[in-house]
This record gives C-alpha cells, structure tokens and sequence, in this order.
C-alpha cells in the first residue's frame, strides 16, 4: 500500500511512495507526529539522480524488517533537496560542521523541534569498512533516546546555538576592486592544473562560474593568462568522457583528474551553464570547438530535457538497465570493441575505437569505455566519423533510457532560458529563442502569481507547494534580462523587475547589504540558510547581485545598483582567499568595474537588416556584465531607448557607460570596436 508520498510531485519523493517504510512530506505536522508519539524523526535528503541514493532505498527502505524497525520507533520524513533547498542547506552546514563532510543521500535524526542530534551520510545494510550498518544506527539512536534524553537534547540544543552563531563575516559593503580581483587571478593561477585543464585534482567539477570570469577579465584586462585557462579547461572537458561524444550535453563531473570517467547523471543546471560558458568562449575566440559545443549541448537540453509543458526536467539518471534489468551506472553511454564491431564492421570499428579511445582493457568497468577524444595527430575522415557517431547514436536509441526528474525547478530553467536564448541569438537559430521564451511562459504562467512570487517547482503542468528561494528569483530574473535583450521585448525586464522587487523586499538584510537564502516570511526553519559560495550552480547571493546590476544598467535604478554593490562586499573579502567558490561573484565584479556598458539599438524594425545587424553586433561584444535594448525610436518598452533617435535616418546604436555617453554610430565596426572589453 502507498505510504503519504503518492500524493507528492517530486519524482524523486515518488520513487519512495511504495516503500514499506511509513514517509512522511517534511510539514508541520510531520513533527506534531513525532511529538505525539515522543519518537525521534529520521530525516532523509536525496534526489532522484543520486547514485547511492537508490543504493540506500534498495538496500534498506525497501527492506522489509528494516522498515519495521523504522516505523515502530521513528517518525521518517523523506525529503528532495532540490525541491527543498532550504532544508537541505540548513542540515547539510550541521552534517558539515559536525563530521567534517557531506553528501547524499543525507541521514539526519532530529528532535520533534526539527533539532538535529546525530548524523551520516550513506548507511551500509551491513557494517562495512568501520562503518556500521544502518540497523546499528537505528537501534544505538533509538538506545539513545530512551535512555539518554537529556543528553540528546542538549546535544540537539548546543548544534543549533552553533549553528546560529556562524554568521556570516560580511567584510565592508565596497565591491571588489582591481587588486581583489588580480589576486582571485593569481589564486586560481595556483590551483590550476596545466597538464589537464581544470582546477584541484579528482573528482573535478566542470568549473562553469570560474571560467566566465576568466573570460571577462581577458576581455577587460586582456589578460592572456586568464584566457589561457579558460580555452585550455573547455577544450580539455570538451574532448573527456564528461562530455556526450554522440548526443551532446555534459554529464555531472569527473571522477579522475583527466576527465576520463564521469559520473554519468546529467543535470539541467550544469548544461545550461557550461552551453552558455561555451557560446562565450566562442564570442572571445571564435573556436570552432566551442561553437560546436555550445550548439551540441543547446541541442541536448531541447530534445531530452524539454518536457510537453514548455520547460525543462531537473536531470538524467547516472544508471540505467544494461539489458540484462539490473540498473548499472554508465551503461547507457559505454562501449566495448565488440560492441563497436557489431554496430560498424570491423573497418569502421578500428576507426571508431581510435577516434574515440576505445580499448581492449577498457577505461571504464568490465572492458567497456567511455568515448572520449583524445588528442592526436592527423586528422580523421570527418565525413566517415559523421557517419560513424550517426550510427552508434541510434544504436544507442535502442538501449534502455536513463530515467528523467520531469520536475521544473523555476532557478534552472532561468539558467537555461539565459544560455538558449544566447546560444541561439549569436549562431541564428531562432528555434532556440523561441525554446528559451516558451519556458519563460511557462515559469509566468505556472510558477508567478499576482504578487510576482515563485513557486520552485512544478511537474506535469502542476505547480509545487514550496516557495522560490532566492536562486529562483535570482535566475529567472537573470533568463528573462538576457530574453529581454535577445527579443527585444521589454515585458521580460518588466518581469525581471518584479523579480528583484522581492530580492529588495524579502531577501536583503537592510541593515548590512547581505542576503538570506529564503524570505524573510518563509517558513522558519532551525536557522536561515545563507551562503554566498558557488556550489554546482551561482549561489543565490551573487547571481542576484549580478541580474540587480543589470536591471539597474537597463532603468538607471540607483536602489538596484546600490543592493548590487552592497552584496559583492562578499566578494571582496571571499574573493582573494577563495575564488574557486565564489566565481559568479568575480565576474559580477568585473561587470562593475567595466561599468557595465548600456547599449540601445534603435531601429525603424528588428527584422530590417540595419538594425539586425548593429543588434548581433552588440550582443556579440565582449565587454563584461553588458546590457543591451533594441527597438524603434518610439518605443516605450526598454527605458534605455528614450529619447535615441535615428541617425540621418539611419539604425544607430548608442553606448553609455558611468554616465558617459559615446557618440551614436551606424557603423557596426564601430560599434564592435568600442564593445570589445
């Protein structure tokens, strides 16, 4: 019988809704429960492309005495950190601060107050390697809390007094300058890896925040170094088994210094960042690779990610069928010789295995290898090698498909609203403008209301219970300015400013400048989540810090440019110490102090050649952070286009930039030039 996740619209709740294991939803009266019942709560944290977390629930929630065991002496509470940040945020700093690590699936015990007093991450079904099994756990807590109540309670009480004195050290409230940001500079330079691109050794993350802004402190400073890293980084996880050799996308990272070997789930939040990293490298350099990439991975996230409503589903599972029904990670993307030979032929085989890295031995488990493109001399035939990945693609069609989350998470899609419409406005593929406005209808239609607040989530055409966090707002404001500068419709900035309105209103300490992670009339949790760091995606904090400051270049808002500045205070003194975690915010930075650039491109039409082609020219300039408006000279949409008239009754293009004004040019090498960083 279904337990009380049936009803539920987290994919990954989902997957637990026929466990014997009695779930609760995390809710109030999840812990009224546990209160009534005097019982601890067993807190779970997943999602439903985790690896282990699936190992877990085979091993122990679909493990009938264990479920019992479970049900007998605890209320447990089942909860999806992407549906949930929040809450995910809030107990990961207790596992963090208490053993030194973290990860998921996350297993936490709580008092009936939410208050956390023991913690783990994975649990064996048997002890293992000094680790108990997760009977052992059950059994010592529940010893623990019979016998030792107050010792667990004042355990939970001191943790969350630790917890709300680690506030965060927020510096001054002036933004980063040139000194911070050349020595986040030289701090990278040190931990860069010269041999294989990327940053630190194994497991390495595709470092997508880092790298766009290397690629705007090349463009303002001309730094070469940073350039260098950039081009090097991109190219070396472009041609690693981390990167989809036949259909495109990335997978999550890799778990070798060489990125050879990935972890194979593929989330929308990575192939929206590192598609947008790759159409910006290709703006600063031209490199066929990137271009390649950028489309490659646009074209991923629309044909496997799109769901029927609009918008685009959470991620891609890491395991899958390997034909024989056991759920195996990679198996959808590894190829064995044999393998190849079936497919191809023997000829075709051995051209194939050399283009791709296949061999006898295997890079990946059991003989099989993950394509890859290694470096190497000569060329192959580009026509047969079309022809090859043609055919292995649809081979591989026919194998049992990675699950999908199906759910619409509001912060990813405004990440990959940004990178589609971006990627399609620089190589003229207005079908992936039209992809990135069609999920921003989607999030207007089914995730704003009245007031212009977020859901999180929706799934199938329903939207989630949960409230945006400021990820979400921050995002999707993001998404709609680059829409709004890509289609020249102003109702995206109009959106967007709803958007920052509640960042203003709800999210932002007056007092110090610094943000809260959820609103100030969210639900109280045991703490407020606050973290400006980078983790997988921009934190929250500076990716707002970085759509205030553009919507401020496109309306002259001094209240948006000064919240803004006030949130890179975090910046300056995390910066210089650890610009790996906080990449968003030096970009965001190198924006400020280019300016940003306002650019308006007045036109009689968007569809005469003119103005189509001082409008391309200005969003393919390099200078960081720039804004960019377009529309005719009567036009009331973008407030950057008043009072711009035509040129001897020609399209222009106006520049402004710290309350300087260029001279209007028509000339778009003119403009290219003066938007070149």
């Amino acid at each position: 019988m279904p337990n009380r996740l049936a009803h539920e619209t987290s994919p990954y709740l989902l997957q637990h809704a026929d466990n014997p294991v009695d779930w609760w939803p995390w809710s109030a009266e999840t812990f009224e429960e546990a209160r009534k019942r005097n019982v601890p709560v067993l807190l779970s944290i997943g999602y439903s492309s985790c690896h282990w977390c699936h190992v877990m629930a085979h091993e122990s929630f679909e493990d009938q005495e264990t479920a019992e065991y479970l049900n007998a002496h605890y209320v447990s509470v089942k909860v999806d950190r992407e549906e949930r940040p929040d809450v995910d945020a809030v107990y990961m700093e207790a596992v963090q601060a208490a053993t030194g690590q973290g990860g998921w699936p996350m297993t936490v015990f709580l008092t009936a107050d939410a208050e956390p007093f023991y913690f783990g991450t994975y649990f064996p079904p048997a002890p293992r390697q000094g680790m108990p099994s997760f009977r052992q756990v059950l059994q010592g807590v529940h010893q623990a809390w019979d016998e030792r109540r107050d010792e667990v309670t004042e355990v939970a009480g001191k943790i969350v007094r630790d917890l709300a004195g680690r506030e965060i050290s927020y510096g001054d409230a002036r933004t980063p300058g040139e000194e911070e940001l050349a020595q986040a500079l030289l701090g990278l330079t040190r931990e860069y890896d010269p041999q294989r691109g990327g940053f630190g050794g194994a497991p390495k993350f595709p470092p997508s925040m880092v790298l766009e802004f290397l690629l705007r402190h090349h463009a303002r400073t001309g730094a070469e170094g940073a350039l260098q890293m950039a081009r090097d980084t991109c190219e070396r996880m472009a041609r690693g088994g981390m990167y989809d050799q036949l259909g495109g996308g990335f997978a999550r990272y890799s778990v070798d210094r060489d990125w050879v070997v990935p972890h194979f789930e593929k989330m929308l939040y990575d192939n929206a960042l590192l598609c947008r990293v790759y159409a910006h490298l290709w703006r600063s350099t031209g490199s066929e690779l990137a271009r390649r990439v950028a489309l490659e991975t646009a074209d991923f996230m629309v044909r496997e990610l799109r769901t029927s409503e609009g918008g685009f589903a959470s991620a891609l599972d890491a395991d899958s069928d390997d034909g024989t029904g056991k759920h195996v990670e990679g198996a959808y993307y590894v190829w064995t010789p044999g393998q190849l030979r079936e497919v191809l032929g023997e000829e075709d085989a051995e051209l194939a295995a050399r283009h791709f890295g296949v061999t006898e031995e295997g890079t990946f488990e059991e003989g099989a290898s993950v394509l890859q493109l290694p470096v190497r001399d000569g060329v192959s035939d580009a026509e047969k090698v079309a022809s090859i990945r043609e055919r292995l693609l649809a081979e591989r069609a026919e194998r049992p498909a990675p699950g999908r989350d199906d759910k619409v998470v509001a912060a990813w899609n405004g990440l990959a609203i940004a990178a589609l419409a971006e990627t399609g406005a620089y190589f003229d593929r207005p079908d992936l403008v039209e992809a990135a406005v069609a999920a921003a209808d989607l999030l207007v239609r089914l995730h704003l209301d009245e007031q212009a607040r977020l859901t999180r989530t929706s799934k199938d055409g329903h939207a989630g219970a949960n409230a945006g966090v400021l990820e979400d707002y921050a995002d999707v404001a993001e998404g709609f300015l680059a829409l709004a500068s890509v289609t020249g419709e102003g109702v995206w900035l109009e959106f967007a400013g709803f958007l920052l309105d509640h960042v203003l209103a709800r999210f932002t300490d007056p007092e110090s400048g610094s943000l809260y992670d959820t609103a100030a009339d969210a639900e109280r949790l045991i703490r407020r989540p606050q973290d400006p760091t980078d983790n997988a995606a921009p934190s929250g904090w500076t990716a707002a810090a970085g759509a205030l400051l553009s919507y401020a270049a496109h309306t002259g808002s001094e209240p948006h440019r000064t919240a803004a500045e006030r949130a890179l205070g975090v910046v300056k003194a995390l910066g210089p110490r650890v610009p790996r975690f906080i990449g968003w915010g030096l970009a965001v930075a190198e924006a400020v102090l280019d300016g940003p650039r306002e650019v308006a491109i007045v036109g009689p039409a968007l569809d005469e050649e003119g103005t189509r082609t001082l409008h391309r020219t200005a969003l393919l300039g390099t200078a960081p952070g720039a804004v960019v408006a377009v529309g005719s000279p009567e036009s009331d949409e973008f407030p950057l286009l008043a009072d711009r008239p035509l040129v001897g009754g020609e399209p222009a293009a106006y520049v402004c930039r710290n309350f300087t004004c260029d001279a209007p040019t028509t000339e778009p090498d003119r403009l290219r030039t003066v938007l070149s960083g």
